[in-house]
Formats: structure tokens, sequence, C-alpha cells
């Protein structure tokens, strides 16, 4: 194709030939960069016809595209309820009930979402009142017997230690299923399939009276999760207890194995993928025992959100859905057709990153999900919707669009492909009011124009935090953080206000060769202008020195805690007054992402002085009529 042939077919296959950089600068793709990516996408832009799923708004006129001229149909409600009706060039009266409903008409069965305008949003749930909740990496959790690895009994201890406090939620790092035959593999952001949990996360003290085998208390101890050691222990234990489980009849067994008739196909493929990639005699070469995983892992969760709304909160558990997923994963190794598995999601060059992030993460095709009817997005939705209040997308941007590398190119040599995005937000809509869930979207870095004011209309939340509200010179007051974003001091991958503040953050990276020139003299200002932002807001004393970061963090919080947004989070890094970050983005191996373990158990974390005296500040400066 010559270059004119190629810019037509990118364009018909919604890639963005044209793009703005986070400068707001003009860029335009490379022919051959589109070149590969055509060849990768592989028929994206080919014609589907009439969709299977048509997605429509409360009481709107629903087009149907590919049906012309008058015809008669027959609506099928989803309660039962049948009704006759006539398609005028492939237009349908709007439909005033909520739900997936059936439209049969010219040999054909369409299913209709039918969508609220938004999805269930903080304010519905908390009344018009500010709340509060923390942010928590499960892995990092403790509580006693788990093995070395937090699982879904420390969260239920942690919920209900922040409930009595008040607290309205507990935002958890993602719990997707990672690869059972290799517990080395724990980045939460890379799962195998985000359709299923991390069985090392499960809780067998949630299902049963004991856990029968013992746990490793040098594992339990350490300040770091090993792991593989770790994970082999925790799969051993739950060997023993499936071992046992599944010899006798009883009620749960009974309930296991409506579980596994209920998961379907989806389930059995997970399953399988699991034994197949186990070494051959090992305790992981049984398809059976991993199903028994998936069960206990959902109970455990199931439990925790139970418990956390039966001591008060409103919303209970966050979960966070992952981007995309390792194509060396089980939803890839089952369905290569839903995904685009010659391309990886990533990020265009900015101030940050110049040559551009390659996150090594495959995703859904645009056009998979609409020949499938979303079915694909849907089962990812409602799989992180079955055990919490309310789910975090990250990198909400993929709704609208997503910046793809074709593989073995660098991350620069991508363009944006555009998703069906008004679709998405109509099922996210629905889904969020079928669960009675919030949603929460994490609009960090480059947003497209308009698009936060589009997530406002959906009902979503936006993610607002505190090292990026600000200009070049000084930081936002509160009342100037958007009122309907969640309000957060930082995220899993940004330094906690206690590293910020004394430059932790700067010495871990300058001792890993990451560190730029004059970060010392610019983290020294900007520590004046966000004391001074302090200051203006009421947080009375004196500038702590960078030795004395406990003063910063208490003053960060009550920060925060004064905006509007409808929910703030305090990452328990902060509430405990902790350095370092989770995660160090641009790193592996060099620094211990996705280890560190807290000192405090979960039950007793809020039992601390500082941690009381974190908490009083919170809710003084975001008072509620809870008591």
């Amino acid at each position: 194709m010559n270059e004119e042939a190629v810019l037509a077919r990118a364009r018909s296959a919604g890639v963005a030939v044209d793009w703005t950089d986070a400068m707001g600068r003009p860029q335009r793709v490379r022919t051959e960069s589109l070149r590969r990516l055509l060849d990768a996408l592989n028929g994206v832009d080919a014609p589907i016809g009439v969709p299977p799923l048509v997605t429509a708004r409360l009481g709107r006129p629903i087009a149907i595209a590919g049906l012309d001229g008058e015809q008669a149909a027959e609506l099928v409600l989803e309660d039962g309820d049948k009704k006759a009706v006539v398609l005028h060039d492939g237009a349908l009266p709007g439909i005033r009930r909520l739900g997936y409903h059936r439209l049969r008409v010219a040999g054909r069965e369409i299913k209709l979402a039918v969508a609220p305008r938004r999805c269930v949003t903080l304010q519905d749930v908390g009344g018009g009142e500010r709340m509060w909740g923390v942010a928590a990496q499960v892995y990092g959790l403790r509580r006693a017997g788990d093995g070395g690895i937090g699982d879904a009994g420390a969260v239920r201890e942690l919920a209900e230690a922040a409930a009595r406090h008040g607290a309205d939620a507990v935002a958890l790092s993602p719990v997707h299923s990672l690869f059972a035959h290799d517990p080395a593999r724990y980045g939460p952001y890379s799962p195998s399939s985000r359709l299923f949990l991390n069985p090392l996360y499960a809780d067998p003290s949630a299902t049963f009276d004991s856990t029968a085998v013992a746990s490793d208390d040098a594992l339990e101890r350490a300040a770091l999760i090993d792991w593989a050691a770790a994970g082999a222990a925790k799969f051993a234990r739950l060997r023993a207890l499936f071992d046992a489980f599944d010899q006798v009849d009883t009620p749960l067994l009974r309930e296991f194995e409506r579980f596994v008739a209920g998961g379907g196909e989806a389930l059995r493929q997970h399953a399988r993928f699991e034994a197949e990639h186990a070494p051959k005699g090992t305790l992981g070469d049984s398809e059976r025992y991993h199903l028994f995983l998936q069960w206990i892992t959902g109970r455990s969760f199931v439990a925790a959100q139970q418990a956390a709304k039966a001591a008060g909160m409103r919303i209970g558990l966050l979960s966070d859905l992952a981007i995309g997923m390792d194509r060396t994963g089980s939803h890839a190794w089952a369905r290569q057709s839903e995904l685009l598995m010659g391309l990886s999601i990533g990020a265009p060059p900015d101030a940050f990153n110049p040559h551009g992030q390659d996150w090594g993460l495959t995703g859904f095709s645009p056009r998979a999900l609409v020949a499938t009817g979303f079915a694909p997005f849907l089962a990812t939705l409602r799989a992180a919707l079955a055990w919490s209040g309310g789910v975090r997308i990250d990198h909400i941007m993929g709704l609208m669009r997503l910046w793809l590398i074709p593989r073995g190119q660098p991350a620069g040599e991508g363009a944006y492909l555009a998703y069906p995005v008004e679709d998405l937000l109509a099922l996210l809509a629905l889904e969020s009011h079928r669960h009675g869930a919030v949603v929460i979207g994490e609009d960090l870095g480059t947003v497209p124009p308009g698009f936060r004011a589009r997530l406002r209309r959906a009902g979503i939340a936006g993610m607002d935090v505190l090292w990026f509200e600000r200009t070049r010179l000084q930081f936002k007051k509160p009342s100037r953080w958007r009122p309907d974003a969640v309000a957060m001091t930082t995220t899993h991958d940004l330094p906690p206000v206690a590293g910020w503040w004394n430059g932790e953050d700067i010495r871990t990276r300058r001792a890993l060769g990451l560190g730029t020139p004059g970060e010392d003299q610019a983290r020294q200002q900007d520590r004046a202008r966000l004391w001074r932002a302090f200051a203006k807001a009421g947080l009375d004393g004196q500038m702590p020195s960078p030795e004395q970061p406990a003063v910063a963090v208490d003053a960060a919080l009550g920060y925060v805690a004064q905006s509007p947004s409808p929910l703030m989070l305090a990452p328990l890094e902060d509430l405990l007054g902790l350095a370092e970050q989770p995660n160090l983005p641009g790193t592996i191996d060099e620094h211990p992402n996705w280890r560190r373990r807290l000192e405090v158990p979960a039950r007793a974390l809020f039992e601390a002085p500082a941690v009381q005296n974190r908490v009083d500040v919170i809710r003084r400066h975001r008072p509620t009529q809870r008591k």
C-alpha cells in the first residue's frame, strides 16, 4: 500500500494518525509504524454487520446499525414480558426498563442493554457526606497464620478495624489471578487473567474451621515477601485442605460443585491452564484442585466484603481492575481471538518518559468486543464486582483509546487505537446499578481533551493526587480540587509523604542510576511551596526539617481531607508514616517492588498512637454525621 492507502486504512481501523502529545504539540505516526500496527490488528476494520448487542440509554430511541426500512419485531424484556414493536429505518422507540432485553427481528435476536444515565456515584452512596477510607496493598497486610503473604483474612480484619474509626472503604491492590505454577511472577498489574483470583490471597478460615496445616513462622516474620518460598508453602497448605475436603460428601462440597457448574467453560479453561502448566506429578497438576482454589478464594473475599458492610462501611472493599493481561496467561491461552496479541499496551513519550512506556500487556480487540456483544468486557467487570462495593479502573482512558505498540518496536512507534467508549460507559452504568457499586477511574497521565467531563457525566469518579494537584510554582488549595474525584495523598507508584518529605525517593532512584540533576534543590523548593499551601489551608505549625517527616505527614493528610471530594483514601503507608513506596516504576528486580510487608498486624493497625492521631486529623478536617 502507498502512503495514502495506509493512512486511509488506519483511519478506518480507528487508529489515530494524528495526535497531540502531553506538551500540547501535534504529532503524526510514521507510515511504517502504521503498517506494522495494521498488520498486527489483523482485520480490526472488517465490517461486522448487525451487532449482537446494542447499548441504549433509558427512555431514549435505539438505533440499530444494519437494519433498514420498516420492520415488525418482538421485544422480550429481561423479566420475560413480550411486546410487539415496529422499527423505522433501524430505530426502536425508547425502553423505560433497565436491563438486558432481547429484540427479535428479521430472523435474528439482538440483545439490548438499556442503561441509566450514569453509574451509582460516591455522592449517592454517601448521601452527600464526605467519606474517607484507606488504600492497602493486600500482600503487605499481616495476620497470624497468613503464611507470609497478606490475604483476604487480613483484609477482613483491616476493614473491621477501619470501620470502627469511621472509614467507609478499603481500596485494594489488584487480586487478579497470576501464575500458580510460578509464584515468583507476582506483579499485580500483569495478571494471567482478570476473570479469576489469586489463590495466594485465599483465607481458608473463611470456609473451614481449621487450616489443617501449620504455617511457617519464619516466612510470616519476614519484612519482605519471598514469593517463591511463601507461595509454594501456601499452595502446599491449600492442596492438603483440598485433598481432605474432596473425600467426603458435605454441604460445602455440594456448594463447590454448584460453583464449578456456574463458572462454565471459562472457569474450566482457567483451571485447565493452571493444571497443564504445573510440572507433572506435582501438587498443582490437578484441574479440580485449581477449581477448588478459585472457589475458596472467592469465598474469602465475599466474606471480607460482608464483614466490611456488617461493620458499618457504606462502600466496603474497592477492587482494582488492571488495564491488561500477560500474553502468556490463561486468558490469552484460552481466548486469543478476543485480544490484540501482536500489540502491547503502553504510553507515548512525555516529559517523564521521553522514550514512552511499554507495559508488556495485551488487551481486548475493539472489533472482538463489538462482535461478541461485549462479552469479554462484561465478564471482566462482573468478576471485579462479584465481591466488592466498587471498582477502580486502572488507566480508564483505555475505555476511549489505548496507546498500542507493535511487538518488538520501541514504545514511541505506537499509536492510539479508538475503543467504543459510549458502549463501554453504558455497560459500566448498567452493571454499576445492578451491583449497587461505585466506579472510580484512574485518570492520571495523558488524558484526552474532554474525557474527564465525559467521566463526570457518566458518574465515574476521577482521582486527584496531592503531588499532581499543583502548578509549576504552587500547590492547589484543597477547595480547588474536584468535587467528583477521589482525593489521595499518593499512590502505589509514588512516594509516601514521609519519603517525599525526607527525599528517600530521590536517594533510592539515584542509587539505582535513575536520578536526574537538580532533584535535591527542586525538592527543597517544593517542600517550602507545599508547607506554604498547608499554612494557607489553616494547618498551623512551623515547617519541619526533612529529618522530621512525621509532622508533614499529619499536615498532608489534613490538607487532602479538606478537599470537596466525596471520598478521601488514605494509603496505609501514610497512616503509618512510612517512607518507601510499594512500587518504583522503571525497576524490576533492582528494587523490592510488591514485596514490602507492614510491621503491624491488620487488626491492630489503628491502635498505634500515631495512626490514631492521623485518623483524628482526617476526621477533624472531614467532619461527618457518622459516629
